[in-house]
């Protein structure tokens, strides 16, 4: 025989081709039905068990007899893949109400895969009964299986609305469907509503479904629950459920009972621990799993003094404790696919259990006329027993005697055929009462079939009565508990609040250290060391103290602003080195960082900025110019050749008197009205006058509250009071606040402390000693001081910082 080639483009082919194989696996395999709530590969193996018998009422089989046989009659896909589907309806942390009670090993939560199909067992659940339910009595209609040799049901006569408490999720070809599980209770209470308000709103049917109810519990956080059951797309937020428990002084736990939806919990652990080890989850000392066959308990141990609610933030951003569902609520309707709402499966599902009803009954009504028929004949032919004796007795075959009797009495062939197939024994009065009995049992069922089918209220208040029973039978308390929208936390809100000491070497290096870390010393102390100095450049340049949610604005030796958070600096060990600044701000080459201030709130629209140079120059600028600051930087001030920022503050006031300190122990007291505000690119005008080989070191506010520390660079100190000053216009030489000697050596900082307050003075080689301000002596301008930390040479004192309790 000759070939019959068709030419067509090869465009066309593909199209049509894929077009094919999408419906396919949308139709045949991906999705569920509307009906049933079921996918074809679920249906298949709920129907081969109810076909082999392996019901609720019987013994478990063996779960390889139940995949051979849909594999072989009416699933040719693969056996992996109808043993994966019968796992998981056999799962109870994956359905709501599994459909198969399984015997053995079916995997867990931390996703361990079930045994061999060899070796685990099953048979129908109980809920699986209501599935199947009146499936003999012509309710749904059949298809035949993929080689036409057996018939299956296109659809499940379900008593259950499956898709609703069970929910379903499957990925087609161009298209997907994700609709979570809900509480039988409440859905049943939403069809009984819907059933008697056909017209009613999504708003309605919400009083009765108060949201997802997933079979692992969990809390469901959503903004508007509302808009996703009206569309059927929609997202919210799942959380594990936790208990915070203090376990000894100052130190709590984190106990997590329920986890999300479709999280496998040794996963999650992974990442809490991985989380930990990278630092993006801070304040867990311990973590482990208690979990057995009473339930869920993971335990997360604090440090001590950790805060608790910070650190949940935390795992929630970095873990699986917090994730997301989407609503994509797709389903087969008619075998296509649609997007529904919720109003809108109750309805499909209440129409088609009014048909299955309404078939049921028109097969219980064709069956019971049927037997009505033939028992009128029998009471016909007990009443005439001697005539139809006679007349079978007088035919020489059956045939012949079925036509005498048809001939005779008028019985249909049907009447005839069950005289002729009646037992003797039947003749006695009792059969003949029963027969009797059974007429009028018939007669009033009838009744009662034409009567339902005449009204189709009937028909829906026996829907509401078998979803009675079934919820009475089935349903449980709710498991997931419902609330409101997430706030959307910023970064920092995920970070504890907790004081740090922020550190810059010369060399460019930074790093936070906790300040813990660093125990108050007696005075004269010689510290400790707090970070890695490899060489004589790389020498610690600034020290300070601020929390870990506060903004620092550095200024370069350009002149340019840069902000950051203080938990987006490395955290790290005292010994260790840190960062470089330049990746972490992304400096230009030769940029160093030569000052620093914080700042709680760059809206602020009463406070300005202060900028004081080496060469005694000061810039004043409102702190809102810097609310903007980009990646890059922006300018703060322009700088002379030569010249470096030697100090910044915040001004509060206008009534706010600032002073300037020089290396030789000069300061000038000067009010703040004398110093106007300036654009940012500017130089800025003279703050102080210096005499030849002096320069500006410091730069404080006026505080009334609190008093002057300054520190040479061989590590004497004193405190003075600010009366000690007097104020003057800007631009001047200044008073004598500290002689200088060879033994004392030039200032080397000075900042501004109030009473019992703690600080840090560092050197350059890296050592810190922490002081309190009370052992710290008040002298007058004239005094050196004594000494505060011992200095071996050429190592020298560089800096302050004072540690100031969180402010919330």
């Amino acid at each position: 025989m000759a070939e019959k080639i068709i030419a067509r483009p090869l465009l066309e082919e593909m199209k049509t081709s894929y077009l094919n194989y999408a419906m396919s696996v949308i139709v045949s395999r991906a999705l569920p039905d509307v009906k049933d709530g079921l996918k074809p590969v679920q249906r298949r193996i709920l129907y081969a068990m109810h076909k082999l018998g392996i019901l609720n009422s019987r013994p478990h089989k063996k779960c390889a007899t139940i995949v051979g046989e849909v594999l072989g009659k009416y699933h040719p896909h693969g056996d992996q893949a109808i043993y994966d589907s019968l796992v998981r309806m056999a799962q109870d942390f994956s359905l709501r109400y599994p459909l198969i009670d399984g015997q053995g090993n079916f995997g867990s939560i931390d996703g361990h895969n079930a045994a061999a199909m060899r070796y685990t067992e099953c048979r129908m659940d109980a809920i699986s009964n209501e599935m199947l339910l009146d499936i003999q009595k012509e309710t749904v209609d059949f298809q035949n299986n993929f080689d036409d040799s057996l018939q299956e049901p296109i659809v499940m006569p379900s008593a259950t609305p499956n898709l609703l408490i069970n929910g379903v999720s499957g990925i087609a070809v161009g298209m997907a469907t994700n609709i979570p599980s809900h509480n039988l209770k409440e859905v049943v209470g939403a069809i009984h509503y819907y059933i008697d308000n056909r017209d009613c709103s999504i708003e309605d049917l919400l009083q009765y479904v108060k949201g997802p109810d997933f079979p692992t519990g969990g809390l469901v956080y959503c903004e508007n629950i509302t808009e996703a059951y009206k569309t059927g797309r929609g997202g919210i937020k799942i959380r594990g459920k936790v208990d915070i428990i203090e376990m000894s002084e100052n130190k709590e736990a984190i106990i997590v009972t329920e986890i999300p939806y479709q999280v496998n919990k040794a996963e999650m652990i992974k990442k809490i621990a991985f989380a930990v080890k990278e630092e993006r989850i801070q304040g867990i000392s311990d973590l482990r799993d208690e979990s057995d066959r009473e339930g869920i308990r993971v335990v997360i141990e604090l440090k001590k003094g950790a805060n608790a609610q910070t650190t949940l933030n935390q795992i929630y951003k970095h873990s699986t404790l917090e994730v997301g569902f989407g609503f994509n609520w797709i389903a087969l309707v008619d075998k296509s696919p649609k997007l529904l709402n919720l109003r809108q499966i109750i309805e499909h599902f209440t129409n088609h259990r009014f048909n299955i009803i309404t078939r049921r009954t028109k097969f219980d009504l064709k069956k019971a006329e049927k037997r009505k028929h033939i028992v009128e004949g029998l009471i016909k032919a007990v009443d005439n027993v001697d005539r139809v004796v006679k007349i079978i007795r007088g035919s020489s075959t059956v045939e012949e005697a079925k036509k005498n009797l048809m001939e005779e009495f008028s019985f249909s062939e049907v009447q005839a055929q069950a005289i002729l197939d009646m037992r003797l024994a039947r003749l006695v009065a009792l059969e003949i009462k029963k027969l009797q009995e059974e007429l009028a049992e018939l007669l009033k069922f009838i009744e009662y079939c034409k009567d339902l089918l005449a009204n189709d209220y009937k028909i829906f208040n026996l829907i509401k009565e078998q979803l009675t029973e079934i919820a009475d039978r089935y349903g449980d308390e709710r498991r997931t508990v419902i609330k409101g929208g997430i706030k959307n936390l910023s970064e920092e809100e995920y970070i504890e609040k907790e004081n740090m000491v922020v550190s810059l070497t010369n060399g460019g290096h930074i790093k936070r250290v906790p300040i813990s870390v660093y125990r108050e010393q007696n005075r004269g102390g010689v510290g400790i060391l707090g970070g890695s100095i490899n060489s004589s450049e790389d020498i610690t340049k600034l020290l300070f103290v601020t929390d870990t949610r506060s903004n620092i604005l550095f200024i370069t030796s350009k002149g340019k602003a840069y902000v950051i958070k203080t938990y987006q600096i490395p955290l790290a060990s005292r010994n260790a080195k840190g960062q470089h600044v330049k990746i972490l701000l992304g400096l230009d080459a030769g940029e160093k960082i030569e000052g620093y201030v914080i700042v709680k709130d760059f809206q602020d629209q009463e406070k300005t900025l202060l900028i004081a140079t080496r060469y005694g120059i000061v810039k004043r600028s409102n702190i809102s110019d810097f609310k903007n600051v980009k990646s890059r930087g922006i300018i703060a001030l322009k700088l002379k050749e030569g010249d470096t920022v030697i100090g910044i503050t915040v001004i509060d006031s206008e009534e706010s008197d600032i002073m300037i300190f020089s290396r030789n122990g000069l300061a000038v007291r000067t009010n703040i009205t004398n110093i106007r505000v300036m654009g940012r690119n500017t130089t800025g005008i003279r703050g102080m006058k210096l005499s030849s080989g002096d320069e500006a070191v410091g730069l404080v506010q006026v505080s009334k509250e609190e008093s002057i520390l300054a520190v040479s660079q061989k590590g004497l100190g004193k405190r003075l009071s600010y009366n000690e000053f007097l104020t003057k216009g800007r631009g001047g030489k200044g008073q004598i606040f500290m002689k200088i000697n060879e033994k004392s050596g030039e200032i080397a900082s000075v900042a501004s402390i109030a009473v019992d307050e703690s600080l840090l003075i560092s050197t350059s080689k890296g050592k810190i000693i922490r002081l309190n301000s009370n052992d710290i002596s008040m002298m007058g301008r004239q005094a050196k001081g004594p000494r505060l930390v011992r200095i071996e040479e050429p190592d020298i004192v560089v800096d302050i910082a004072k540690i100031k309790e969180i402010q919330e």
